[in-house]
């Protein structure tokens, strides 16, 4: 890891505001001169002496995350899956209802059991964020994955297989065997990468 440290903060592409995010990150920051941080900030305001880089393609967003010394992010399902794709243990702080940052606490409950499963580090206060950050900058390891993701390229050209197949036979002909075959591989992938 090179110096100065730099923080990947991800607010996901909702339309609803996370500042909660922002200020809790900018007291840290606050205290770390030597951290920069580059925030992915959607629809919300980065924390203050962070570098905005607004909405980017996923292939941006891999490498600014593969490339940093941690990653912060609200707990969407995008934000767990992304950084274990670069073998990062994400920091997770979940978007609440009851600040209008969300539809529903939906992310509470999906944050909660991804840090049980140690897919994530979860953050649901300001002295949790503060917490994780620094023990990351003492050891770095505690936000390396230890999580294997199976092969997204082959997922994505099972599934192109499977909808040319289903879209080329009659309707209302699903050939259950196809069908079969290509889910088949990739179930026992998914479930090996998540057990």
């Amino acid at each position: 890891m090179s110096e100065p440290f730099t923080l990947f903060v991800t607010y996901g592409t909702d339309h609803h505001r996370f500042g909660r995010l922002g200020s809790w990150l900018e007291d840290w920051l606050a205290d770390h001169p030597e951290v920069t941080c580059l925030a992915q900030e959607g629809y919300s305001t980065p924390p203050a002496g962070s570098i905005p880089v607004g909405i980017v393609s996923r292939e941006e967003l891999l490498d600014m995350m593969r490339t940093s010394w941690a990653v912060v992010g609200q707990g969407g399902p995008g934000t767990v899956l992304d950084a274990a794709v670069v073998g990062k243990l994400p920091i997770v702080v979940p978007r609440l209802a009851r600040y209008d940052e969300v539809v529903d606490d939906h992310q509470v409950a999906f944050c909660r059991r991804m840090a049980a499963d140690g897919r994530a580090l979860l953050a649901e206060s300001p002295e949790a964020l503060r917490g994780c950050l620094d023990a990351a900058l003492a050891d770095p390891s505690t936000v390396v994955s230890r999580t294997q993701v199976g092969p997204i390229d082959e997922t994505v050209a099972n599934v192109e297989s499977l909808l040319r197949d289903l879209t080329t036979q009659r309707p209302g002909f699903v050939s259950l065997p196809r069908l079969g075959s290509l889910i088949r591989p990739l179930h026992r992938r998914t479930a090996a990468a998540y057990h």
